[in-house]
């Protein structure tokens, strides 16, 4: 029988070499007075108060804890104890400074992104004030407050403290100066390092008295598209706050998001603004209601983001009493903002040719010449220009000119749907236009419908891609026999939209003349159609009436 082979016990020199050799920090304390025995190398480089004989000191702890985390000497300490024996026990150390550093980065790239992310949501210029201050309560400050630059002598501020909502409000310029570092952040300046700024000097509005002493200040400036757009102030409670350099680095970045935000939506409200009253002077304008004769319209922009396009209606009273009232419906080539200018421009021309009392012929061919000598690019327009007047017996009379423009409809007290005999060539494409023009009158109850060719081309129906059409436009004008110009044009406007199903259409614009009826339709409707009194005086023009009955 083979013997055992007797244990190897190391010499106490090979233990002390391999826990000199370890790499994880240990010490080595005696339980009786805890006092330091051992200390390896990696121990001795954490704590230079670790040496065999002395009591064990901070940040050490010598209460019996089984572990502690704690700032030593510039490093973020970790240590676990374990028992070895009856009259030893041991500590062992990690260094995680540079894995709190990495979490201190990682918590504040997180509170980067998530700004950049609510800052980008919106471009309305109050709620992304008011998210800036959010963001800057609950990770930079205990306060935040933003204020905007100067405007008319007084700037716009937000705040937000502790356990309240989001407040409001404006300053006086002269208040600004008040607030140390305010004026020169407002300026754009570099901001100025917090322990340059005494708190005590904080005016009271700043901060209410309850929010408790201010112990540390910071003004941020909010840089903007070449100019700041306001600044930010933050502050902290308490006698030993402090902003530190990592803080105030952290906050000129968001400061610098923040800024580009508040600056980007400050820049679309102005765009707003401005575009708001470009479309004002340029959307049909509320029309009249002359003695003798009804007006009524309707315009549908083929672009959802802009309430203007190539299409327009336009009514200008007489210069003179007693003179004739004007009417214009175009269609300028192609759609959006391009299409808008050149309506503008088309109807502040006839505008101003209605001044002289021009006829709708000779409006047409100043306008073509006009257009023809200020285009930078070949644009033409089709149109209808009419002038309409009262006539005797309760008739309304309308002298109307086409420049390539679909004929206007005329409906009948009887439902006879007829085209006005009038016709020209395209505006502003040739350098000598031919104009037919063509008087109308209108027996009391009868209408005459101006319109683009949006309204018949509209495409939709049960392909989805058939036309509105000429015929459908005619039956259903039929079919509004009787109904006051609005109802009709509110009739067609629906049977259009019906039509296309919610489908991409061009704009749409239509106006409507008619003579006011004698009688009540109860009346009217009750006994024989009356004979129209209808006569067109169609100068040169070959084309005949069409007629549509229902």
């Amino acid at each position: 029988m083979t013997a055992p082979t007797p244990a190897v016990v190391p010499a106490p020199a090979l233990l002390t070499a391999v826990f000199e050799a370890a790499s994880e920090a240990m010490v080595l304390c005696a339980t009786a007075g805890d006092v330091v025995v051992m200390a390896n190398q990696a121990a001795r480089r954490l704590l230079t108060g670790a040496r065999p004989g002395r009591r064990v000191a901070a940040p050490l702890p010598a209460d019996g804890a089984d572990s502690f985390q704690a700032e030593h000497e510039g490093r973020q300490l970790y240590g676990m104890r374990r028992s070895v024996d009856d009259q030893h026990y041991a500590w062992f150390l990690r260094d995680r400074t540079e894995s709190a550093a990495l979490e201190v980065e990682r918590s504040r790239t997180a509170f980067l992104a998530e700004a950049g992310r609510r800052l980008s949501a919106s471009l309305h210029v109050r709620r992304t004030v008011r998210t800036t201050v959010e963001l800057a309560a609950a990770h930079l400050a205990d306060a935040a407050i933003v204020v905007l630059p100067p405007s008319r002598r007084q700037s716009d501020w937000t705040r937000l403290l502790p356990g309240l909502p989001v407040e409001e409000g404006t300053l006086r310029e002269p208040q600004l100066g008040e607030v140390p570092g305010l004026v020169e952040a407002l300026g754009g300046f570099p901001p100025i390092p917090s322990r340059w700024l005494d708190p005590a000097q904080a005016p009271a509005w700043l901060v209410p008295a309850g929010f408790g002493p201010v112990g540390a200040l910071l003004v941020t400036p909010l840089p903007g598209n070449a100019e700041p757009a306001g600044a930010l102030i933050l502050a902290r409670c308490g006698a030993g706050a402090a902003f530190t350099g990592e803080d105030e680095a952290l906050a000129r970045v968001f400061a610098a998001r923040a800024g580009a935000a508040i600056a980007a939506a400050v820049l679309y409200r102005e765009q707003v603004d401005t575009a708001a009253v470009l479309q004002a002077d340029l959307l049909p304008p509320e029309l009249p209601q002359p003695d003798g004769f009804e007006l009524s319209g309707s315009y549908q922009a083929a672009g959802d983001t802009m309430r203007v396009g190539g299409d327009f209606y336009d009514v200008f009273g007489p210069a003179t009493a007693g003179g004739d009232t004007m009417i214009a419906l175009g269609d300028v080539c192609g759609t959006g903002p391009e299409a808008a200018v050149l309506t503008g421009k088309v109807r502040q021309t006839l505008r101003a040719l209605g001044l002289v009392q021009s006829e709708p012929a000779a409006m047409l061919t100043v306008l073509n010449e006009a257009l023809l000598q200020s285009a930078r690019q070949p644009r033409f327009v089709t149109m209808v220009v009419g002038s309409v007047r009262r006539a005797d017996h309760g008739r309304v009379r309308l002298e109307l000119a086409s420049g390539g423009h679909p004929a206007p409809l005329v409906l009948r007290a009887d439902g006879t749907v007829e085209e006005v005999p009038t016709s020209g060539t395209l505006i502003g494409v040739l350098p000598r236009t031919v104009v037919r023009p063509a008087t109308v009158e209108l027996a009391p109850g009868e209408l005459c419908l101006l319109y683009s060719d949006g309204l018949t081309e509209a495409r939709g129906g049960p392909s989805g891609t058939e036309q509105f059409g000429e015929d459908r436009l005619h039956h259903a004008l039929a079919e509004c026999r009787g109904m006051p110009g609005a109802a009709t044009v509110d009739r067609l406007r629906q049977l259009v939209a019906d039509w296309v199903r919610g489908g991409g259409s061009d704009d749409i614009a239509m106006l409507a003349v008619r003579a006011p009826s004698r009688t009540p339709l109860s009346l009217r409707d009750g006994g024989a159609p009356t004979p129209s009194p209808y006569v067109v005086a169609a100068r040169r023009s070959d084309r005949r009436p069409r007629t549509t009955r229902p």
